[in-house]
């Protein structure tokens, strides 16, 4: 199709095949995995889904020039010779942002810098005006990427970051992001068809991702802005239908989402945010402490938490641990139970032993999510039938 042009979905550390599995799912072409991105080609249409449908992408790219660079003065001049004009108007605001990797180029704003300088000394030399920079809400949003001597320039079509999805007014002391909350409940497989519990939920962002998924609700549609709005080419009736077309996907659920907190303070912010995400109907959050807490009912249940990792919150880590596993052993059979930590030590004492380890990054922290099946009854048993 000839309308179609090649982008670039930035992601987490680990979820990459989720991710290609969600484009294609959306219905991508040319589909590549890298290392924190997946590369895929589709229409202006196409960038508007993937803005609103993606849960695991955290930025969508979209590369209109590559070039080899052998110096700061090199770049200056290949951004210069572009035609910014049919990018921007001359009176317009702009922000740049760079990643490097390269012994040449090591200083990510010094290379932001020159592209600047390029792209405005380019408007003022062929206009007699120059774009102001304006980094929280600019016309046109750049991405310079330096790979060893490989400079792609890309236009951002995102904006801040997706995980902003639009409904967390209220977080906690140490607050999940929205995609990897996202990509945590689909890492783990739940798939809706079970009761869903996160029974230290803190500002509730793990329950909103889960009803989500499980009635298929875009995850950006609380979105205020995305970058693509203020493009010369914004296609206002475009972007409509493609949102329309993705709500008429949702679908019913038939289950319980339930959340728990002994925090009164998270409690509240939990319920805040999951009214603001119109999720209400799906989502239960009671103030329970998770240790003095027992499953209710027979129906097999799916847990994914992030517990504290010591990071931030003063805890005998290796106590609480301890009580995690009791508290699963103890009183949550028939449950699949999944959480995130990056305290590798105090995991060794939940006393149980994990069915998955899958390795991901936590901001800058090494993370396992881990996996503990809780058999009905004993698990001698369960083979025995």
């Amino acid at each position: 199709m000839e309308n179609n042009y090649k982008m670039v979905a930035k992601t987490l550390f680990g979820f990459e095949e989720l991710l290609e599995k969600e484009l294609r799912q959306l219905g991508a072409q040319d589909i590549k995995k890298g290392v924190r991105n997946v590369s895929f080609s589709g229409d202006k249409g196409f960038m508007y889904k993937a803005n609103l449908g993606l849960r695991t992408a955290i930025k969508i790219l979209k590369p209109i020039h590559s070039f080899r660079v052998k110096n700061e003065q090199d770049l200056y001049d290949q951004v210069y010779k572009m035609d910014w004009s049919q990018y921007m108007k001359s009176s317009g605001t702009l922000a740049i942002d760079s990643t490097v990797h390269s012994e040449q180029f090591t200083h990510s704003q010094y290379i932001a810098l020159k592209t600047k300088d390029a792209i405005v000394d380019k408007f003022r030399d062929t206009t007699k005006e120059r774009p102001n920079i304006d980094l929280r809400f600019p016309d046109l949003k750049v991405n310079v990427h330096i790979d060893r001597n490989q400079c792609t320039i890309s236009l951002d079509s995102s904006g801040e970051s997706l995980h902003k999805r639009g409904y967390k007014t209220a977080t906690n002391i140490a607050p999940i992001n929205e995609v990897l909350a996202a990509g945590l409940v689909m890492l783990s497989g739940w798939d809706g068809q079970s009761d869903f519990m996160d029974p230290m939920c803190g500002s509730g962002t793990i329950l909103a991702e889960a009803a989500m998924i499980a009635c298929n609700i875009p995850p950006n549609l609380m979105r205020k802005e995305f970058a693509f709005e203020r493009w010369n080419d914004w296609d206002v009736a475009l972007f409509e239908t493609i949102e329309e077309s993705l709500l008429k996907k949702t679908r019913d659920f038939h289950h319980k989402i339930i959340g728990y907190d002994k925090s009164p303070s998270a409690v509240a912010k939990a319920k805040d945010n999951i009214k603001n995400a119109h999720l209400e109907e799906f989502v239960t959050i009671k103030h329970e402490d998770f240790f003095k807490t027992q499953k209710a009912g027979e129906a097999k249940l799916h847990m994914v938490f992030n517990p504290p990792y010591g990071e931030r919150l003063d805890i005998d880590m290796e106590k609480f641990y301890a009580e995690i596993g009791d508290t699963l052993k103890q009183n949550y059979p028939g449950t699949d139970a999944w959480f995130i930590t990056s305290n590798l030590d105090a995991l060794k004492h939940v006393g149980l032993r994990p069915s998955r380890k899958i390795h991901l990054m936590n901001a800058k922290l090494e993370s396992r999510l881990v996996k503990y099946v809780m058999y009905e009854g004993s698990k001698k048993a369960k083979f025995q039938d």
